[in-house]
């Protein structure tokens, strides 16, 4: 699905090209308008367009500036010009900001579907035609080097050269956000393979907003690795799973979960229980339980505490539940255990 901003002065062409649009059975799925040009910019600030129809003459701004603006800050956006006759020779000097689709008034539905069309094919044909570049492993072993070396000259040169790479292919920001995030997840597990700091996987790419930006989180992610590795060389880092255990038999007597100790540790939730499976070879639940019980153990050897006591103590506010648990893993009720040892209930 295409989005398209229609940019005209004059409320009846804006209002009938928008119609024409809506009516040619094209699949789009937005259409924005404006009335000149600075108007036009904010609309395509708020959200690029993939395709962008304007007049030529207009006040605050005219056509021609806005489709430089637009070649030079957003080039994966296909311009068409609405001009007459008469402006004609005048419109073609957007050719000179990429434009090569023009429409003449008065615009009939033939012309729209004729350019429409053409804007289609030249859109699929270029989808087509992007690499995968998460499939690349050049850049991605490039950057794994760069921050086992710890090399912020390398780093650099890296986070450069992607988006020389990137700027070639008529991207808009959100296509090279996907891509940066592809290539971050994979550069993760490599040094996560590695036995590096455990650096999360996820590129958050939803607050990028230009290209400048995405560059800088870039720089950023990759920057924070190189911190993180450096710091755990010189034995300064934390294993978050001995921290993660730590919390735990901190806070058995009360209930909390997953997603708080994955906060304290500053880590995605789901990152982290895949990482506490991994390194335990238990479920987050599956750990904390078992450690409730082994102290709920260690408790019950202990004659001057209640039973009733050790629940709460264990984290159990609900006693049925504790001795529910405790029979589960042990094969045997508090009461019971506390026999076997020689003590009275």
């Amino acid at each position: 699905m295409y989005n398209v901003l229609v940019v005209d002065d004059e409320p009846m062409i804006r209002k009938g090209l928008t119609k024409l649009l809506e009516s040619g059975g094209f699949g789009l799925a937005d259409i924005r308008t404006a009335e000149n040009g600075v108007e036009a910019l904010e609309r395509i600030r708020e959200r690029a367009p993939d395709f962008l129809f304007t007049d030529i003459r207009m006040s605050k701004m005219d056509g021609l500036a806005l489709c430089g603006i637009v070649a030079r800050d957003y080039p994966h956006v296909r311009i068409v010009i609405v001009t007459g006759y008469d402006d004609f020779a005048y419109a073609r000097q957007g050719i000179a900001c990429g434009v090569k689709e023009y429409l003449l008034k008065p615009i009939t539905k033939k012309s729209i579907h004729e350019v429409v069309g053409r804007l289609l094919d030249a859109e699929r044909r270029r989808e087509r035609s992007i690499p995968s570049l998460a499939k690349s492993s050049a850049w991605i072993d490039a950057m794994e080097e760069a921050i086992w070396s710890l090399s912020e000259e390398g780093v650099a040169a890296g986070v450069a050269a992607l988006f020389d790479e990137l700027r070639g292919k008529e991207l808009s920001t959100q296509q090279q956000a996907t891509i940066v995030a592809e290539l971050c997840e994979l550069l993760a597990r490599k040094l996560n393979a590695r036995d590096v700091y455990p650096l999360d996987a996820s590129f958050r790419k939803e607050n990028v907003d230009s290209i400048e930006t995405l560059r800088a989180s870039l720089a950023a992610y990759a920057s924070a690795a190189v911190d993180a590795l450096r710091a755990k060389r010189k034995g300064k880092a934390k294993d978050p799973i001995e921290e993660a255990k730590k919390y735990i038999e901190l806070h058995l007597s009360r209930d909390f979960s997953l997603e708080e100790v994955a906060d304290m540790l500053g880590l995605n939730a789901s990152y982290f229980s895949q990482l506490f499976k991994q390194s335990t070879g238990e479920t987050f639940a599956s750990y904390r339980i078992r450690r409730r019980m082994e102290r709920a153990k260690r408790l019950l050897a202990e004659p001057r505490h209640r039973i009733t006591d050790i629940s709460y103590e264990v984290g159990y506010a609900d006693h049925p539940h504790f001795t529910k648990t405790f029979k589960k893993l042990t094969g045997d009720t508090p009461k019971q255990y506390r026999e076997k040892l020689g003590i009275d209930p």
